[in-house]
């Protein structure tokens, strides 16, 4: 071809060196012109006629993988293949030059293939995510670390070919290198043990909520990679967290409840203990007109009565034998009005009302039960329904809630007291 373009050439009179380069010119320019018309009828044509077999097909992976460009990164190729073959063309009896165009040629395609690999990774990564599994197994960070191997190995390949050496003799220095590659890839090699940890143990799975108040993370966890463990907060703000971290650290996984069904609600009132008496027969009229412990009310009582009776209690001091309460009543109402709430989980669950230590605040009544929802905002609409009911119905029982004096309260104390000495004699 260089001896044909040469003659054609040279039928203009011209010197014999300049006949040479002139048509190595034209031979490498029409290469160059061949290559692009190579890429173009690859990515005006067999592009298009892929997009279009992929809309029709009905299965999901093609479409992630174009949706990853994978068809577009592999239409590099073709260019790099014509010149690959071509280089003879131009560059006849130039044993260097065709040399140094192979190689270019051969760079070029293992970078294009390392892409390729790359967007088919990420496909693979795509489709696995439409599949229930994912939640539970996330891959993103083992398939970052294939890619770490990937582009190391396509590094390696680069400079035996840009260097003339042997893959092995890269290779074979690597042992000096390891102490350095150590500390550069620490991160990445520490977030692929925690990774693989985190996996085997089902520590954690996109989709969790975690608090991890060490790196302010307290969210739903959006994405786990080779490196990181992405946390979408409540306020809509991003954590990022190292991958080691949740193994180095300890961290809290809401999921249990999650998968439970219910959220805990954990919660006390306090009693003034001045207001906790004994009931008489008058409260204990008034008591059985509420209508969620009239049947506890008359069991109740012909218990107590039973147990006086049979121990020849004398009545007519209190605390002489059994009686009932306007505290322990009260606690039996907050049972029986929670065991009536349809959003309370009544079996299975724990569901507890108790009094807690007395203290400086008063007697403490708590409310540890679960309800059926786990949805922040509804929890916390039931949480507040159900101790606004229970706060307002306290004073039925002639029970006072505890609370700290305010300014309002000591002035009107002061103003009682001084009534009181004015009108001492």
């Amino acid at each position: 071809m260089l001896e044909f373009m040469s003659e054609w050439i040279g039928k203009l009179n011209l010197a014999p060196q300049l006949t040479e380069v002139l048509a190595r010119a034209a031979l490498a320019v029409a290469v160059v012109l061949l290559a692009w018309l190579a890429n173009l009828l690859t990515k005006r044509v067999l592009l298009r006629v892929i997009r279009s077999a992929v809309k029709r097909s009905g299965t999901r992976w093609d479409d992630a993988l174009l949706e990853k460009r994978l068809f577009n990164r592999a239409a590099h190729i073709a260019p790099a293949v014509v010149i690959y073959v071509a280089a003879s063309l131009p560059f006849e009896e130039l044993p260097s030059w065709i040399s140094a165009t192979h190689s270019a040629a051969n760079i070029y395609m293992l970078l294009v293939g390392a892409l390729v690999i790359d967007a088919l990774l990420n496909g693979v990564v795509s489709i696995y995510r439409t599949f229930d599994v994912a939640q539970r197994v996330p891959i993103r960070g083992f398939v970052q670390v294939v890619k770490v191997v990937l582009f190391f190995a396509i590094g390696i390949f680069v400079l035996s070919i840009l260097l003339n050496e042997s893959p092995k003799f890269f290779l074979g220095g690597m042992g000096a290198l390891t102490a350095v590659l150590m500390l550069v890839f620490k991160d990445p090699i520490l977030g692929f043990v925690g990774g693989i940890q985190l996996t085997t143990n089902d520590m954690v799975r996109i989709g969790d909520w975690i608090a991890l108040p060490k790196f302010g993370a307290d969210g739903t966890v959006i994405d786990v990679s080779l490196t990181t463990v992405k946390v979408q907060n409540w306020d809509k703000t991003i954590t990022m967290i190292p991958t080691y971290a949740l193994i180095s650290d300890s961290f809290k996984n809401w999921r249990g409840m999650s998968d439970a069904g219910g959220r805990r609600i954990c919660r006390s009132m306090d009693i003034d203990v001045s207001s906790i008496r004994f009931c008489d027969d008058q409260m204990l009229d008034r008591y059985r007109k509420i209508e969620f412990i009239r049947e506890y009310l008359e069991r109740k009582e012909a218990e107590v009565a039973a147990h006086n009776a049979e121990h020849g209690v004398d009545g007519s001091i209190e605390i002489n034998g059994r009686r009932l309460t306007n505290v322990g009543t009260f606690r039996a109402y907050v049972t029986a009005y929670l065991r009536n709430h349809p959003r309370v989980h009544q079996e299975g669950l724990t569901f507890l009302v108790r009094q807690l230590a007395p203290s400086s605040k008063g007697l403490p009544i708590q409310v540890y039960v679960f309800t059926k929802t786990t949805a922040w905002v509804e929890y916390e609409g039931i949480q507040a329904d159900i101790f606004d009911h229970l706060l307002a119905a306290a004073p039925e029982f002639d029970l006072r809630v505890f609370q700290d004096p305010t300014d309002k309260a000591l002035e009107v104390l002061l103003r009682t007291l001084d009534g009181e000495a004015s009108a001492a004699p």
